[in-house]
């Protein structure tokens, strides 16, 4: 019992590190790549979890889904019951916003002149913390359902044109101010996990945002929303369950 409380203590503050150190999202992973094994246990599984998502403001009449890369990392923690999980973790390089937005004035003719045949996409880079329970419905299949607070970091309006090529011409405006800090919503997916259940997870999750977004109570109620495409990486499991049956 005290052996398991020591590790649920330091999987916390490790955890804890990545999530709030000062360092890059890349270097967050790194330091994940490389604790991976530490990170493992007989009852929780550790890994990278990251891919493609597709993000939409619901209430917003213009603009369209475009891709969005996002990655981070999970814990999968093992109930008594084999076939329920509690899945975790946070994805640390995340976007929500929409595509193909119309231009609007930027009260500087010279930028107002360059950007008018243009357009503008908006992204709102956040930190997800998925939290669902996982229930497998057999060794490859599962499905996953539970809830998705986030913390906004920044927040720009994209605006692009060609000149010369296309798209050559760029030119961003923070609009992380016009949004709210904290975003939360449900999040359901399904999945399947190969090599005998034993290897990587790939599957598709739905975002479904509750919290008005905008932080201007005049405009319309707006919310995020996203489809996404993943695949989950175990870091360290094989060694883990050397490590176990080499103790046992």
């Amino acid at each position: 019992m005290k052996d398991n409380l020591l590790k649920m203590v330091r999987l916390f503050i490790i955890a804890l590190i990545l999530i709030t150190s000062s360092l890059s999202s890349q270097g967050q992973v790194l330091i994940s790549l490389l604790l991976g094994d530490k990170l493992n246990s007989g009852k929780i599984e550790f890994g990278l979890d990251g891919g493609v998502n597709f993000p939409q403001i619901r209430g917003l009449q213009e603009g369209k889904a475009a891709a969005n890369f996002n990655i981070g990392f999970y814990f999968d923690i093992k109930l008594k019951n084999p076939n329920w999980m509690v899945h975790t973790g946070v994805l640390v390089k995340s976007s929500f916003g929409t595509a193909d937005l119309p231009v609007y004035l930027l009260n500087d003719p010279s930028l107002d002149s360059a950007f008018v045949n243009g357009k503008v996409d908006r992204k709102i880079n956040y930190f997800n913390v998925p939290l669902m329970m996982k229930y497998k419905i057999n060794k490859h299949f599962f499905v996953e359902g539970g809830v998705m607070p986030s913390l906004r970091a920044k927040a720009f309006d994209i605006f692009t044109t060609s000149i010369n090529s296309k798209d050559d011409l760029e030119h961003k405006v923070d609009i992380k101010n016009q949004f709210h800090r904290l975003d939360f919503g449900l999040v359901a997916g399904a999945g399947y996990r190969l090599i005998n259940g034993n290897g990587m997870n790939i599957g598709m999750r739905y975002y479904y945002g509750l919290v008005d977004v905008v932080v201007d109570d005049a405009t319309p109620n707006q919310y995020n929303q996203s489809l996404y495409l993943y695949v989950g990486i175990p870091i360290g499991a094989a060694k883990a369950k050397d490590r176990k049956s080499n103790k046992d």
